[in-house]
């Protein structure tokens, strides 16, 4: 998933996509323990998915880039 891409999606959908990547790295890992999973590089990049998810959503609670979409939730109503 590149930068560009989530810079597209809405707060709502950036935190979806963190909790599939999630869900699918868990099954990834399940994959390479009992020695199913064919790519290996699989898991390093669900990981790094998820990193770069977690820091967009980051900047944007920040203040620091927008995400697109009309969702305007952020860091308002939190202190």
């Amino acid at each position: 998933m590149k930068a560009s891409e989530i810079r597209d999606m809405s707060a709502d959908e950036v935190r979806a996509q963190i909790q599939d990547r999630q869900e699918d790295l868990t099954n990834l890992r399940l994959q390479l323990a009992t020695h199913q999973l064919e790519d290996g590089l699989a898991v390093r990049k669900a990981r790094r998915d998820v990193a770069r998810l977690k820091t967009a959503l980051r900047a944007h609670e920040l203040g620091v880039h927008q995400l697109g979409g009309s969702d305007s939730a952020g860091s308002e109503g939190r202190e």
